[in-house]
């Protein structure tokens, strides 16, 4: 017995000190990381650094973190941001946020974030380049503001990156309920009193393949780039608004993409009145955009309903036969 008990409190010294280095080692791995990206130029602060969890987990908590990119203009900033891992592996990382306010800024706009229960898990590969396996964020309901105003909202929120068995392609998902559009996109659109107040859904799921890994360089250095999108579905109900997607494109150095996507929408003429409020559609383009698609409706056999196809080539995208203008350069800036 008296053996046993050495072997307890052997076990536990060994443990406690390990708990001790490592916590430690984390606490100045996170330290020193905002250290480095003053030198680079940001604003990177925080008013003081707490650590606990002993003894199975490390929780590292920033009190007042802030995070500023002059070179393109990005601003974070929160009350509190908790890190925690298992002690036996630091490598899996949740990331708490603050449930008071934080603020999101580009330049000079700047929105307030709330949300409950807001987390992101990330699991990175053993090594120094610490690639990243997988990225979630989920959330209870959040809201978006501007001011007093309210920009957008929801019930849920669930953002999934996880690697594939190509370290370069990531299958990505995303899902929100109760999605609800503020007032002044309501407006925009010219929707405020045709529609619910929220989406009955807004899915995504795809794969991405980019030029390189993500990894600790996306931070550091520069961002991967997409060079290629398999879009398996992306999906929109709102009311009588029904709009269905998918397809693959390839995408160029220049972030020029090539690919078709296969669309299919309901009540698609409060589509083109909505893209025309929001000034996605010149005025001039409505009326021979409805023809032509009032034309290719007729030929399905519902008037109601189309089925078409995003064409992207040599630089533009055009609706089925309609050219609508330039491509989208896909770029991660």
């Amino acid at each position: 017995m008296r053996g046993l008990v050495r072997f307890i409190i052997f076990i536990t010294v060994i443990w406690s000190a390990y708990w001790f280095v490592a916590g430690i080692g984390l606490r100045n791995a996170i330290t020193t990381w905002f250290d480095k990206q003053q030198e680079q130029g940001w604003q990177a602060e925080f008013s003081d650094v707490e650590t606990a969890g002993y003894p199975l987990h490390h929780m590292t908590r920033l009190n007042s973190p802030a995070l500023a990119d002059p070179v393109n203009g990005t601003a974070w900033s929160a009350d509190w941001i908790e890190f925690q891992s298992p002690a036996i592996w630091p490598g899996r990382q949740v990331l708490r946020f603050a449930d008071t306010d934080q603020r999101l800024s580009y330049f000079d706009q700047t929105a307030t974030i709330r949300a409950s229960e807001l987390q992101a898990e990330l699991q990175l590969q053993p090594g120094v380049a610490l690639v990243l396996e997988k990225m979630a964020l989920t959330a209870g309901p959040w809201s978006i503001t501007d001011g007093t105003d309210a920009l957008a909202g929801g019930n849920t929120l669930a953002l999934v990156m996880e690697q594939t068995a190509t370290p370069e392609a990531y299958v990505i998902g995303a899902r929100m309920d109760g999605f609800t559009p503020g007032d002044d996109l309501r407006h925009l659109m010219r929707s405020a009193t045709t529609l619910p107040q929220a989406f009955e859904t807004l899915e995504l799921d795809m794969t991405a393949t980019f030029d390189k890994p993500w990894d600790r360089s996306a931070l550091e250095q520069s961002r991967p780039q997409p060079v290629k999108i398999d879009l398996r579905l992306a999906e929109m109900k709102w009311g009588a608004l029904r709009l269905f997607a998918a397809g693959k494109l390839d995408v160029d150095t220049q972030g020029i993409p090539t690919g078709e996507i296969a669309i299919k929408a309901e009540n698609w003429r409060d589509m083109i009145a909505m893209a025309n409020a929001a000034g996605a559609l010149p005025d001039q383009a409505v009326d021979p955009v409805t023809r032509a698609l009032n034309f290719m409706a007729g030929l399905g056999g519902n008037p109601n309903a189309l089925d078409l196809q995003l064409n992207f080539r040599d630089g533009f995208v055009a609706l089925g036969p309609l050219p609508l203008g330039p491509a989208p350069r896909l770029i991660l800036r």
